[in-house]
């Protein structure tokens, strides 16, 4: 299946391209070593309707479907992976919101989010529990006319700087994955802990945390949804959450080749460019060539969600965030080979791309955990 971008397409990547180049690359490296998160670029970013851009426009946002917002997060991504996620997550768990929420969320929340006032969180995972959801030990018991969370999430984006999430807990403990309800959890309630987890390999400049809800009390109207239905209503989002790391993982990917290209023209050695040298032109070609595989692997995944197929969206997702996941830490990997010793250190930014690309290979499912839902729908 071949996909042709509209020229409503092309301008949106080229917007956020720009932007990229602008805005994002001159403080790339800054972001990275001191850790910091860039709020101020988040609300920049949203001027231009790159945060959360699959929020409707009834709500100020952008109303993309999938394979737009795809094309957003690539180019984020290329620009730095870092800031690109800063800015990319910005609306953890607001397709819950829009689908299942009740519409007074929507109201109060999504407009802040689309505008860069406000960013959002999805816990789910915990310290024992990442790719096992129906796992999780999180509790909400009901009391009186609302309910009370206690519990542990770790590796929580945006875990210290948001002001509101989506949150799972446990309403049915002894009923497994049919035990679970989705909460709307504001950050500022009594008993809602965080701790920022700021030695991370990569991605720096977005914010990571461990959450902690010591007796949290919301009312019961923060249920999304229904009551122990959360598994299943998080079930509908899987596979364009793992279709957005696919395309994490492209654009890191290219901002390898990228910078693999701009080397190999600039270097010499023995009288000439390496860039001329076969060695190096078959590795720049073989890297090339993966990156335009998984970004065609991508857009199709992105295409097959928007189609309404929940197996072939689950299958082509999966093989998507694998294939593209797996290709950015090695293309990453090749650019440091042509720098050389110049790639081993922070002078250029391709030992940055190499750090970032291989979280892409763990979130929001494990390239082995892809395996087994592809594997699944072959036979």
């Amino acid at each position: 299946m071949a996909f042709q971008l509209s020229d409503e397409h092309r301008a949106i990547r080229q917007a956020v391209r720009e932007f990229g180049e602008n805005e994002i690359k001159p403080v790339a490296k800054e972001h990275d070593q001191e850790g910091s998160y860039p709020i101020e670029l988040r609300k920049k970013a949203a001027e231009f309707d790159f945060v959360a851009p699959h929020i409707p426009l009834e709500y100020d946002g952008a109303g993309m479907n999938l394979l737009e917002a795809v094309l957003v997060t690539e180019e984020l991504w290329r620009a730095d992976p870092g800031i690109g996620s800063a800015v990319g997550s910005a609306g953890f768990g607001t397709n819950m919101i829009i689908k299942y929420g009740d519409e007074w969320m929507k109201e109060e929340w999504l407009p802040k989010i689309a505008n860069g006032e406000a960013a959002s969180y999805s816990a789910i995972s915990e310290p024992a529990h990442g790719s096992n959801v129906a796992g999780i030990e999180t509790r909400a018991e009901k009391d009186g006319d609302g309910y009370v969370l206690n519990g542990n999430k770790m590796w929580i984006t945006n875990g210290t700087v948001a002001d509101v999430g989506v949150m799972m807990a446990k309403t049915s403990p002894d009923e497994g994955h049919r035990g679970i309800t989705a909460f709307l959890v504001p950050t500022d309630l009594d008993g809602f802990k965080t701790e920022k987890i700021d030695n991370k390999l990569g991605i720096r400049a977005s914010d990571l945390a461990e959450v902690i809800v010591d007796d949290v009390r919301v009312p019961a109207e923060n249920v999304i949804g229904e009551v122990d239905e959360g598994f299943y209503q998080l079930m509908d989002f899987f596979a364009s959450g793992r279709t957005r790391v696919a395309s994490q993982a492209v654009g890191a990917a290219q901002a390898a080749l990228d910078a693999a290209l701009d080397y190999a023209g600039e270097r010499e050695q023995f009288g000439q460019k390496i860039g001329e040298l076969q060695a190096i032109e078959h590795k720049l070609a073989e890297m090339a060539t993966n990156v335009e595989a998984a970004r065609s692997l991508t857009y199709r995944a992105a295409s097959q969600v928007e189609n309404g197929d929940d197996d072939l969206a689950a299958k082509f997702a999966s093989m998507a965030k694998l294939f593209a996941g797996e290709h950015a830490v090695d293309v990453a990997d090749e650019a440091i080979q042509v720098h050389g010793g110049a790639g081993y250190v922070s002078d250029h930014p391709v030992e940055r791309y190499y750090r970032d690309a291989r979280i892409t290979k763990i979130y929001e499912g494990t390239s082995e955990i892809q395996k087994n839902i592809i594997a699944d729908r072959l036979l």
